[in-house]
């Protein structure tokens, strides 16, 4: 049995590994076993680098995992739900630069023994440019959501022609490259594509930046494959592909769920459309505000409540609190449901998740379409800590950067619970119209702590 047929059968193995993983991770109940499948592939193709594909440089991959090791385990145990989107953005830029050197030093040493072809030197510059792009593009996103920097676009009227000369040269130097085949118009090249990363994503803000992670992934994905086709690896080129469409399709269907397209969330900001680019109103308006017993008497004695997670659930760490109400207004003979936005927290499935970790039956999550029809007969909607999502200004508003956005319809109930902080605007940075609207009542201070008081209430009713 020659290696080469051994490293296909196992490049087979881990791709196949790869593939149930993703069909794994396509619903809750198999997301767990799905996720062990993609690591189990991981683990198949670490070790045929190991024993199969005739690597010599032991010591530097040792020493490699050991670091990543020791880097990664403690900060994904660690990240709170919070932090998720900033952690797959860190993650996913570590990828794409890893790719990007890859192929540079594959270009470096091929070029040193003039051993380089046309078809791998075009793919040596695919990776370096898409990989240098995400690396330095998902650093600031990370900044951004981490609020390291401000979280508003940064598109002055003279950044759309640096971006544009910046697109010029970059062309230039990948036909100097093409021609010459030069080491160093590679290196001027890759540090061009990481200051074009930067200034790819700082005119996007606001709610958009989730979405462009998401880009930014796929990105990452593309610089893999094309690294693999450097290497001549299939597993990379698969596993590559893999990550860029999947990451392109949850682009698209994130933006279609805020109801833009990715030119308007890219570069809307250029023409002042960019969500988080409008000014908040500074008019001081009357609210309602209600204490814990007033909302749980309203509470105990509906019939039907909606719940809608928002980010301000994930950040008081509330969802075990928010699972203990409603399994006892449903001990009161209360139908209680969960209204889930696909956009709804920072990324998608951040809310899917952060219930589960509490053990809410799946079957009571129930999607925006699915539940929109119902908010008609709904008693009381409990808004916790989301606000652009159920913000009507998506649908009577045109000048608003999210008209036109899919919302939950929670305006339509018969009463509506906002639970906030402060009135503060969401994080798209507009007022919610619906704070003001005469059936909404205000229960303001940190989730969790006004869920505990509901429950006390709630049982005292």
């Amino acid at each position: 049995m020659s290696k080469a047929f051994v490293i296909a059968v196992i490049d087979l193995i881990a791709a196949v590994c790869f593939i149930l993983a993703l069909r794994g991770l396509s619903g809750p109940k198999t997301a767990r076993l799905g996720n062990q499948i993609g690591a189990g592939g991981m683990v198949v193709a670490v070790l045929a680098a190991f024993f199969v594909s005739g690597a010599t440089n032991f010591p530097l991959m040792i020493g490699s995992i050991a670091v990543g090791t020791v880097l990664g385990v403690p900060a994904a145990r660690r990240v709170p739900m919070t932090a998720m989107p900033q952690m797959v953005a860190l993650f996913n830029g570590v990828g794409g630069g890893a790719a990007a050197l890859v192929s540079i030093e594959e270009f470096r040493s091929r070029a040193a023994v003039d051993s380089l072809t046309f078809g791998v030197t075009l793919a040596v510059l695919l990776s370096a440019i898409i990989g240098c792009v995400s690396f330095a593009g998902s650093g600031i996103t990370f900044a951004k959501l981490q609020e390291l920097m401000s979280g508003r676009p940064f598109a002055p009227p003279w950044l759309r022609y640096v971006f544009g000369g910046l697109v010029a040269v970059l062309l230039v130097l990948v036909v100097v490259i093409l021609a010459t085949e030069s080491v160093a118009a590679l290196i001027v090249l890759a540090l061009l594509a990481l200051v074009f990363g930067v200034l790819f994503v700082l005119p996007v803000g606001g709610a958009d930046v989730p979405i462009v992670i998401s880009l930014l992934n796929a990105f990452t994905g593309l610089a893999v494959a094309a690294s693999g086709a450097v290497l001549s690896n299939v597993l990379l080129i698969v596993a590559g592909t893999l990550v860029g469409a999947s990451g392109t399709l949850l682009t698209q269907m994130m933006g279609r769920a805020m109801g833009r397209s990715i030119p308007s969330i890219l570069f809307g900001a250029f023409k002042g459309s960019t969500a988080g680019s409008t000014e908040i109103s500074k008019d001081v308006r009357p609210v309602k505000s209600g204490n814990a017993e007033d909302i749980a008497i309203m509470l105990a004695y509906s019939q039907k409540v909606t719940i809608v997670p928002g980010y301000g659930l994930a950040v008081a760490q509330g969802q075990h609190t928010v699972r203990e109400l409603a399994d006892l207004l449903a001990s009161k003979g209360v139908d209680v449901s969960f209204a889930i936005h696909p956009v709804a927290g920072r990324m998608p499935g951040h809310m899917n998740v952060l219930l589960a970790e509490a053990n809410v039956p799946y079957e009571k999550l129930r999607e925006m379409d699915d539940i929109n029809p119902e908010f008609p007969r709904t008693d009381v909607v409990l808004v916790i800590g989301a606000n652009d999502v159920v913000n009507p200004a998506a649908k009577t508003d045109p000048g608003s950067p999210i008209y036109g956005m899919p919302i939950l319809n929670v305006d339509e109930a018969k009463n509506i619970i906002f639970m906030k902080r402060s009135m503060r605007p969401g994080f798209a940075g507009i007022d919610n119209e619906l704070l003001y609207n005469p059936k909404t009542t205000m229960l303001f201070g940190d989730a969790k702590d006004s869920l505990t008081k509901l429950i006390s209430a709630v049982k005292a009713a």
